[in-house]
């Protein structure tokens, strides 16, 4: 069967691309990566007026054929040299007509590679109110391609840019070179034709430049090798000559093309805006209060639907744990199972609205101002202003924080930015924070109106921060990327937000987590129910014989019984060993092998701390007096020797450890797939887990 004509969607960042293309596929996408890059490649069908279905595939945003970043490259590299079956039959340009120099300068170096264009021109609208009026049918004739007005936030234009790509199809339409490319290096560009005969000029002065990065034969690489030698090919003066021609030609072109109004007549509404968001004094003030409101929303909001599937998922499992048999496999599909399953979905709310108030800022043009008012003090430790987004969402979940560091385009600042989000102090450190606080924080007033207990609370997230900026400028020392940091950024329009698309983000980034980290997060669950279930010997059925001798015997305490089996069969499962058997190395920090067990346990998710702790001290179930109880089990918890466990040195170490140990799976699933490798999340655990012991040990010592 004859596939479907594949149209690759680009154009610069904020063209309005991404809303174009969900017009064309509505929900008819998929999301994937490119092969062998952690980019995110979407595709989707579109029926055209003819009935014909079409492929269109949503390129990486890009300024130039020239690319910097990571997903310039791929961009890059689909239209240079496809993928096997995914050749591309037509490019639909994304132009923004507020920026139409730049863009044009893209749509030129497409059309000399003599691909079929159709362009996508948006935010005509807000052209005409900063005094642009573009005559369209002259743009189109000097261009020598369609050009098709349309309003990429409400869809008017979706159907005429349907049917321009039908009849370009139809007639396979390629227009005429831009720019005579030949007269920039005639005698390399004519030799190297005869390498690459089914290449167009433009096509072939690429291939000189970057041919080590394009997947060909040794002896086509030695080929163009030899020809760049020969006639000192050089790539810099190439590249200058090619932009200064094309940008003469675009000036000359917007010159017939549009007209102008008078500047003085019209100030931009975006600029009165920027004289007070971007202000001196109080800019950064404004920038404090809308990402403390965006972390605030984060948990304000998310809180009615993870607690929603918190109890869905509880309530199933205690159906199950009812009607099931007292089995092994029960007991995983309960314990195992499920629990990962939950451990998975609650993330998911969290996910959609962090995506979704992201979404927001960058469609109204406020998140490039806050990477430009965020950028100096980034820099300064190796990051960039774009970091500063991921930051703050990791206060709610490092998960999708660290899946928004994708619009980083320097790889270094990306990758930086990456391995400090997790010392931001998630939601799931809040109920550890708290316990621990109640046990060894007098619950005090200062000057009658500050609790103690919160401002210790703050000073641990602010003492994340503060190590987060610490370990970046230290690792901004030893991570040697020769790629150079840039910190260009255009300040968009204010615009309205498009609804339909803030949507569509928010299920594609769930989609994204469920599918790809959730599969690592359920087999990491699957390991630790089986160390938790498990262990050697007989000891295990003597617990269980003891045990049932004691409920025959005084069946009215059976409860009381059944919760200290588990504890004492948790003892001397393969967790619980590995618990005695760190404790000679976690001794120093003030901690017991419960508390080692502890530690392993909440490797699935920090908030398991508490769960472990309510298990091993054999704590009532009832949810309203957990949190009191289990309080009052840890404070009168000894030592063999008669010591309290709960000392406020083992505390305050105990919360400096879960500040800044990487106690995640869902984190580390989740660094790795954006990584695109297991070496960074494993140097992450190392380094984040080594930081937490040795500060942990400082910490005890202190307060001993």
């Amino acid at each position: 069967m004859a596939r479907n004509p594949h149209i690759s969607l680009i154009g610069n960042p904020n063209s309005g691309k991404s809303s174009v293309f969900n017009h064309l596929t509505g929900l008819r996408q998929k999301v994937g990566n490119f092969p062998g890059v952690t980019v995110e490649k979407k595709s989707g069908i579109c029926r055209l007026a003819n009935k014909q279905d079409i492929t269109v595939i949503d390129l990486p945003g890009t300024y130039s054929l020239y690319p910097r970043r990571a997903d310039e490259w791929v961009s890059y590299k689909q239209l240079m040299s496809p993928i096997g079956g995914e050749e591309v039959d037509l490019a639909v340009v994304v132009v923004d007509a507020t920026a139409l120099r730049r863009n044009l300068l893209f749509v030129s170096q497409v059309i000399d590679l003599k691909i079929p264009v159709v362009v996508a021109l948006t935010m005509t609208d807000l052209a005409k109110k900063r005094g642009l009026h573009i005559n369209i049918r002259e743009l189109s004739r000097e261009m020598q391609v369609p050009v098709v007005s349309m309003n990429a936030r409400t869809g008017k234009g979706v159907e005429d840019l349907k049917t321009t790509i039908s009849q370009v199809l139809l007639n396979n339409f390629t227009a005429k070179d831009f720019f005579p490319v030949g007269s920039l290096a005639e005698e390399p560009i004519a030799e190297a034709r005869l390498v690459l005969p089914n290449k167009s000029d433009y096509a072939v002065v690429h291939y000189l430049i970057n041919h080590e990065r394009f997947e060909l034969s040794d002896d086509i690489q030695d080929r163009i090798e030899r020809i760049e030698k020969k006639y000192d090919f050089n790539h810099t003066k190439i590249q200058a000559e090619d932009i200064q021609q094309r940008y003469k030609r675009i000036r000359e072109i917007i010159k017939k093309t549009v007209e102008e109004d008078s500047v003085e007549a019209k100030r931009m509404f975006s600029e009165k805006l920027d004289a007070f968001f971007l202000h001196r004094a109080w800019g950064s003030l404004i920038m404090g209060v809308v990402l403390f409101l965006l972390f605030q929303s984060v948990f304000w909001v998310a809180e009615y639907p993870m607690n929603a599937i918190e109890e869905g998922m509880g309530a199933l499992t205690g159906y199950l744990s009812h009607l099931l048999p007292k089995t092994w496999y029960a007991d995983l599909l309960i314990n195992g199972v499920l629990a990962g399953l939950g451990g998975i979905l609650v993330f998911v709310p969290q996910i959609m609205i962090l995506f979704g108030l992201i979404t927001l800022l960058e469609d109204t043009g406020y998140m490039a101002r806050i990477s430009f008012l965020t950028d100096r003090i980034m820099r300064k430790v190796g990051l960039n202003g774009k970091s500063v987004m991921p930051m703050v969402g990791g206060f709610a979940c490092a998960v999708p924080a660290i899946m928004s560091a994708r619009n980083i385009e320097n790889r270094k600042e990306r990758l930086l930015t990456i391995m400090v989000t997790p010392f931001m102090s998630c939601s799931a450190r809040l109920p550890v924070f708290t316990i621990l606080a109640a046990l060894v924080v007098p619950n005090e007033k200062i000057f009658g109106v500050l609790s103690l207990q919160g401002l210790v609370l703050m000073g641990l997230y602010v003492f994340g921060v503060v190590i987060a900026m610490l370990v970046s400028y230290v690792l901004n020392i030893f991570i040697k990327m020769k790629e150079k940091s840039f910190f260009i950024l255009e300040l968009p329009l204010y615009k309205q937000p498009r609804w339909n698309n803030i949507f569509i983000t928010m299920v594609e980034k769930a989609k994204v987590f469920v599918f790809d980290a959730g599969k690592v997060i359920m087999v990491i669950s699957l390991l630790l129910w089986a160390l938790s279930s498990f262990g050697p010997g007989e000891k295990r059925e003597t617990i269980n014989k003891e045990y049932a001798q004691k409920i025959e015997k005084d069946p009215i305490n059976t409860s009381q019984y059944e919760r200290a089996k588990s504890a004492e069969l948790l003892e001397f499962s393969y967790a619980g060993i590995l618990g005695r058997t760190i404790e000679p190395v976690i001794k120093p920090l003030g901690y017991d092998w419960k508390i080692g067990i502890a530690l392993i346990t909440s490797f699935a998710a920090r908030e398991v701390f508490v769960g472990t702790m309510a298990t091993l001290y054999s704590v009532g179930e009832g949810e309203e007096e957990i949190g009191e109880t289990l309080t009052n089990k840890m404070q009168s918890a000894k030592r063999a020797d008669g010591s309290k466990v709960y000392t406020r040195a083992t505390g305050f170490s105990l919360l400096i450890f879960y500040l800044l140990a990487m106690q995640c799976m869902s984190t580390l699933a989740v660094v790795k797939r954006e990584t695109g490798s297991w070496k960074w999340p494993i140097i992450q655990l190392l380094y984040m887990t080594a930081l937490a012991y040795v500060l942990s040990l400082i910490t005890y010592q202190i307060f001993v």
